[in-house]
């Protein structure tokens, strides 16, 4: 990996910035204080975040609300941007993430992105949640968190140091192996309990088994004492079915006897009434042969009628007339009283516009009432003609009223007369009617009679009938008591049947659960007197491999910073024990330049034994030294050269305020503060 630039907006001293990385060695000098550290922290941050417990308001500017770090690096070919933007609200949090390989840009979560991040940079994924431990052990370790590191007790420290070195594994191995073994014991326990009443229900098995074929048995009996019950309950069935139909058939014919009876009594009823017809109809054909009829008579009734008729007609059409001019000669004497009242009241002529005097108003009132009094006279003429025409017409009205009358009463004697013959024809037909009637009573008191005999002979199935259905009754309740025994016997099979079953299945059950039982056995001796002495041995020969090695890198680095009169080792928990002619010097008593030559070469070669564990990561070739020189006399800062040449790194940033180191490296970035703003220089 080479990182190629940051850009900074309004983090911590700075308000923008931009810094571009060269390869090879780089020197960020400046004053204490000049902003050189805030860039280390910007390039964290850039690339996994937060830390948990880290503030916001540990980067963002004082009195700005928005910030935000830009980081453009290279790694595998790929050129890489990831931004990262701070919001302060109620509190400071990350407000916005994207990540942008080779110009194609994705907007992402910060849990995302850091996932991202750790896959480009080849991280193993068990690092997602260490607090970017190898990012701090294998790239930055600000100088002063590695003495703490070194000072920390050595539980704390190695513990730590696993997580570094990835080998915190066989620690949880074994801590699960532990939590397994009591949950082994545990299962074990249980399954002990469950299996302790195993050879108990073999035991009841095998008693049921016998209670079951004994059931069986009796089943058998039972079903054939049913089967015996049905057969003589079928038998009953049948005979009472036979006996039934003589019953049926006795009470058909009861039924047909009052059928019989009642047509008989029809067939009187009948006879008394045609009697009653016959009597009437000899009766009424005597009588009309009393009666004497001229058909003549007829026609000059007819011919009376149509002349008289023809009389009224014409009166009734000279009255007509008459009425007619009467209402023509009232309507004249009423025009010529109008006419009269309004000529009296006329002055002038609407003609001719003269005054009109009051004789010839007079004179014409005159003439209007001699034309009145002509019309009122002949008006009473007419009503005396009237009067006269209207009684010629209520008597010819009369006498048509009285002829047509006699004329209806000739027609009905007429007709009566006709009906002689029909009625001589019905009396016959009655009279025929009544001898087959009379007939038939004769055939029906026969088939009554015959009726009769049959019931008498059926009247001897009846009480059979009912002593078969009383023996049917019983019958049944015997065959209903053997069903039921037969299906308590059934119901107590099956139940018996499926206890068994049930404790088939559940000796099968406690029997695999005793192969488990024998498994979890040869499990836990297995996890307790092989998998963890294994685990144990491998973790052991691992960490005295790591030791080994950690041992003789620290001691490299530290014998190219301090003199030789002393000598440095790790202890079986990584502390540093430091030497002078054979006698142990206690770290707290040794100077400022001695810790930070300890802390320094502790640093570099755990960076080397990360790498060399963790060979593909793609950070090996890039380290960032802050304050490495803290304390150094003027020797060890000229041994610091011969340092930096044996690093062999592809990009180093060194973060520095002494001159001396200028002379090291490849590359000098210079920072200064001016009015509490930090900013790149040149000069």
């Amino acid at each position: 990996m080479r990182l190629n630039k940051i850009t900074l907006d309004n983090i911590r001293s700075y308000e923008h910035q931009e810094i571009e990385f060269p390869k090879g060695s780089t020197l960020l000098s400046g004053d204490i204080g000049s902003g050189k550290t805030s860039i280390l922290l910007a390039i964290e941050f850039a690339f996994f975040g937060l830390q948990p417990g880290q503030r916001g308001s540990s980067l963002l500017k004082n009195g700005e609300t928005n910030g935000g770090v830009k980081i453009e690096f290279e790694v595998d070919g790929k050129y890489v941007i990831i931004e990262r933007t701070l919001k302060k609200a109620k509190t400071i949090s990350q407000d916005y993430c994207a990540l942008t390989i080779d110009d194609e840009k994705i907007e992402t979560s910060v849990t995302e992105l850091k996932d991202k991040v750790l896959e480009l940079l080849n991280y193993p994924k068990e690092f997602a949640k260490k607090q970017n431990l190898l990012y701090k052990f294998t790239v930055y370790t600000p100088q002063e968190e590695m003495k703490q590191i070194i000072l920390q007790d050595p539980a704390t420290r190695i513990n730590t140091l696993r997580h570094v070195f990835g080998i915190d594994k066989y620690k949880r191995i074994l801590e699960n192996a532990s939590i397994l073994a009591v949950k082994l014991r545990e299962e074990k326990r249980i399954n002990q309990a469950l299996t302790a009443n195993l050879e108990q229900d073999k035991l009841e098995i095998v008693e049921k088994e016998n209670e079951l074929e004994t059931k069986h048995y009796n089943l058998a009996s039972v079903e054939k004492e049913l089967f015996l019950k049905t057969e003589q309950r079928k038998k009953i069935q049948e005979e009472k079915q036979e006996i039934s139909e003589k019953v049926e058939e006795r009470t058909k014919f009861e039924q047909e006897i009052e059928k019989t009876k009642i047509t008989t009594l029809h067939k009187n009823d009948s006879i008394t009434s045609n009697k009653k017809i016959i009597l009437s109809l000899q009766e009424q054909i005597l009588e009309l042969k009393t009666l004497e009829f001229e058909e003549s008579k007829i026609q000059i009734l007819e011919q009376e009628i149509i002349s008289k008729k023809t009389q009224l007609k014409q009166l009734s059409e000279k009255n007509l007339e008459i009425t007619s001019k009467i209402n023509s000669l009232n309507l004249k004497n009423q025009e010529n009283e109008a006419t009269k009242n309004k000529i009296s009241h006329i002055d002038i002529c609407p003609t001719c516009l003269q005054d009109v005097d009051s004789v010839y108003k007079s004179n014409v009132k005159n003439k209007f009432d001699s034309d009145t009094s002509k019309n009122v006279a002949e008006i009473q003429e007419l009503d005396l003609e009237k009067r006269q025409i209207s009684e010629q017409i209520t008597k010819l009205e009369n006498g048509i009223s009285t002829n047509e009358t006699q004329l209806q009463e000739l027609k009905f004697l007429k007709i009566k007369l006709q009906e002689i013959q029909d009625k001589q024809q019905r009396l016959e037909e009655v009279i025929k009617i009544n001898i087959s009637l009379e007939k038939d009573i004769g055939i029906l008191n026969q088939h009554l009679s015959s009726l009769k005999d049959s019931v008498f002979n059926l009247n001897k199935y009846k009480p059979l009938y009912e002593e078969k259905k009383k023996q049917l009754e019983e019958s049944l309740k015997e065959e209903k008591l053997a069903e039921i025994r037969v299906a308590e016997l059934k119901r107590e099979i099956e139940v018996f049947a499926r206890q068994i079953q049930e404790l088939k299945e559940k000796v099968l059950k406690l029997e695999q659960t005793k192969k488990k039982l024998n498994y979890l056995n040869e499990l836990e001796l297995w996890l307790s007197k092989k998998f963890v002495p294994v685990i144990s041995f491998i973790e052991k020969n691992v960490m005295v491999k790591l030791k080994a090695e950690f041992s003789k890198l620290f001691q490299e680095w530290f014998s190219m910073l301090v003199s030789e009169n002393f000598t440095v080792k790790l202890s079986d928990d990584f502390t540093p024990i430091i030497e002078q002619q054979d006698y142990e010097l206690d770290y707290a008593y040794l100077s400022g330049g001695e810790r930070t030559a300890i802390a320094l070469a502790y640093r570099l070669a755990l960076n080397q034994v990360i790498n060399s564990l963790l060979g593909k990561i793609k950070t090996r070739d890039f380290v960032i030294l802050d304050e490495p020189t803290d304390g150094f006399s003027d020797q060890q800062l000229d041994k610091m050269r011969e340092v930096l040449d044996q690093l062999n790194v592809s990009q180093l940033i060194i973060v520095s305020h002494e001159q001396k180191i200028e002379g090291f490296v490849e590359n000098i970035i210079r920072f200064k503060k001016n009015n509490g703003i930090s900013q790149k220089t040149n000069v």
